[in-house]
């Protein structure tokens, strides 16, 4: 068995093992031998652990691929999915939509989902498909920076306390009183995304060789980079509307992973998934089990995780140049 193959059988399994145990952990603790009891444990079980524990599996996926796919493309290890600002731009999105209160439950995600759409054609529109990775990524920061300004604007003219308080809970990121309606639009526009991520790896390995180097091997470079920006873009998306701001976890599972599985970046896409899954649901049981008056929010606790990380890569990355 192959490196890359016996890593995905390794993750695979501890995600299940995680998963498993991510419906039982809690304030109230279920025991596998009362899953099948039904009235309250029942309920919190099904209507509120199993969504919360899907959702994680979903978003942490999500965010590990995107993070590879990213830093296979730009050939930059500090690439994540917030390096497009699509996903800033979907964070503005649902924070007009409690701007202006419009909280239903089809109209925030709709909001966040429609505010990355924007996003993705705005960073087309930008960098184009023939401009080279400095131009696709400084188009991603010009987005990040609109978005971020846009968004202390609503919270800076928040018409009341209760709409800045929103935003700021929502801002900071959480799996908490997740539902199965949550599931229902997260999943297959994730899925989706993910599947065109996916389909970028032939390209993201050419460009190891760099961009004359994969246009000579025929790489068509302009479509992949028109699926990895639609495909990351839905995909984080659909996550950020389903659970707020959550950060890092791009970042910081391909680092980890890429020593076990090659250079190779296709190789790392499928493992970087599966660790991000992992890594989400390993924090979302931590913050469950936190003795504080209220759950720590999940955003908050992997960004006091991701932050140190980051400033260790970045002196690590330093030391290398020198």
């Amino acid at each position: 068995m192959s490196r890359t193959a016996a890593t995905i059988v390794a993750l695979g399994t501890g995600v299940l093992l995680l998963g498993l145990l991510s419906l039982s952990v809690g304030r109230v603790w279920i025991p596998l031998s009362l899953w099948g009891t039904p009235g309250t444990l029942g309920v919190l079980l099904f209507e509120l652990r199993l969504p919360r524990t899907l959702l994680a599996v979903i978003v942490g996926a999500t965010l590990g691929l995107g993070g590879a796919a990213l830093q296979g493309y730009t050939r930059n290890p500090l690439a994540d999915p917030g390096l497009l600002g699509v996903s800033a731009m979907a964070s503005l999105g649902a924070v007009l939509s409690l701007y202006f209160s419009l909280t239903s439950f089809w109209l925030l995600p709709t909001m966040a989902i429609g505010g990355a759409g924007v996003g993705v054609l705005l960073l087309l529109a930008l960098a184009g498909l023939t401009g080279g990775t400095v131009t696709f990524v400084l188009a991603g920061v010009v987005l990040q920076t609109v978005a971020g300004a846009g968004i202390a604007l609503a919270l800076s003219l928040a018409p009341n306390p209760w709409a800045s308080g929103e935003i700021i809970k929502w801002l900071m990121g959480s799996l908490q009183d997740r539902s199965v309606d949550d599931l229902r639009y997260t999943l297959p526009l994730a899925l989706a995304g993910g599947a065109l991520v996916l389909a970028t790896a032939p390209a993201l390995d050419a460009l190891t060789l760099g961009e004359a180097g994969a246009r000579s091997l025929g790489a068509r470079l302009g479509r992949a980079r028109l699926m990895l920006v639609v495909g990351v873009g839905l995909a984080t998306g659909v996550c950020v509307a389903a659970t707020g701001v959550i950060g890092f976890v791009g970042l910081i599972v391909p680092h980890l992973l890429r020593p076990l599985v090659g250079a190779r970046p296709s190789a790392l896409l499928v493992p970087s998934a599966l660790g991000g899954a992992a890594l989400m649901l390993a924090a979302d049981m931590a913050v469950r089990l936190l003795p504080t008056a209220e759950e720590v929010r999940l955003g908050v606790a992997l960004s006091a995780l991701g932050a140190p990380f980051f400033l260790a890569l970045v002196l690590t990355l330093r030391r290398r140049l020198r």
